[in-house]
């Protein structure tokens, strides 16, 4: 549940760049600086990211949505939205959580007990194996992403996610922040909002491309989803989710992207579109060979905050 418009079939029921400390990561082969292919691909597939969003694209409901209904805070919900921009509402709504007795505990059970398809997460695995670089881009939370990739046992295929802050403070209430400060450092773009551009993050990524043939794959599905889209070029490819803002928009005005469009509507969409586009991206096409992210997983979702502008990246 985002600022966004809502798409058409609601859910079942009502973003920070920063780095995984050491210390919360179970070993690894590779230092924690070195971004490189999973070690158990058989053919890597240098120069390829795949950066997904998160609410509605990896899962197939909304985060918050999710939390504030299951743990029953609906109601005030409802009573503060008209009053408040998004992402301070939702560290308002971890308030009112905290208040009403709910624990980060609590609220990490919550999100494990919801669904994620069997589609998406043999899509992440296999272009993981496939050498791809895999990253979010999200404007939930760094706790909500974490405990549900760490869950279902993808969390260890992504190197980077980038969303926003959060962290469970020293009376164990779970405080959500900004990724931009508006305040202090406004990202000044008018597609998005306040607390996050998307397309800014794209231009770091891209500037930050270890090879010139560096060709991304954009997975969305919202409003917040257009403008990274337009950071994309001749060779990169959009997968907007059907009949949601973002495909809406993409078709209000075909000719200002340049990356081909591929929509989906489905995990098995999602799945058979992402892994077509990987394949034709490796020349010849790779032999996959089974990749277990599970074990570059976290011994727990972070709970510790880091500053603004910094990634979580997750070392292979």
């Amino acid at each position: 549940m985002t600022e966004e418009t809502a798409p058409p079939n609601p859910p079942p029921t009502a973003h920070n760049r920063r780095r995984v400390p050491p210390e919360n990561r179970k070993s690894c082969p590779y230092p924690l600086a070195i971004r490189r292919p999973p070690p158990m691909a058989s053919a890597p597939a240098p120069g390829v990211v795949v950066v997904f969003d998160f609410d509605r694209t990896i899962i197939d409901w909304d985060s918050d949505d999710w939390v504030i209904t299951k743990l029953g805070a609906a109601d005030a919900f409802r009573r503060l939205r008209p009053t408040m921009h998004w992402n301070p509402l939702m560290d308002r709504m971890m308030a009112e959580l905290h208040a009403r007795g709910k624990t980060a505990e609590d609220i990490r059970d919550c999100l494990r007990s919801a669904p994620l398809d069997a589609h998406v997460i043999s899509a992440i695995k296999t272009a993981a194996a496939l050498g791809c670089d895999l990253k979010v881009v999200s404007d939930a939370n760094t706790f909500f992403i974490e405990t549900v990739l760490a869950h279902h046992g993808v969390l260890g295929c992504f190197s980077e996610i980038s969303t926003n802050p959060a962290r469970v403070d020293a009376d164990g209430r779970l405080r959500i922040s900004p990724f931009h400060d508006s305040a202090a450092t406004p990202h000044g773009c008018s597609l998005c909002p306040e607390n996050m551009c998307k397309g800014k993050i794209i231009e770091k990524i891209q500037a930050m491309a270890s090879t010139k043939n560096q060709h991304f794959i954009y997975i969305g599905d919202g409003k917040g989803d257009y403008c990274p889209s337009l950071k994309l070029g001749e060779g990169d490819y959009v997968m907007p989710k059907e009949n949601y803002p973002l495909w809406k928009l993409i078709c209000s005005n075909k000719q200002l992207l340049k990356a081909e469009v591929h929509p989906w509507n489905s995990g098995e969409e999602l799945e058979k579109t992402l892994l077509k586009l990987v394949n034709k991206m490796i020349t010849p096409p790779a032999q996959v060979s089974s990749f277990d992210c599970s074990k570059y997983e976290m011994s727990k979702p972070a709970s510790t905050e880091v500053g603004h502008h910094q990634a979580l990246r997750v070392p292979h």
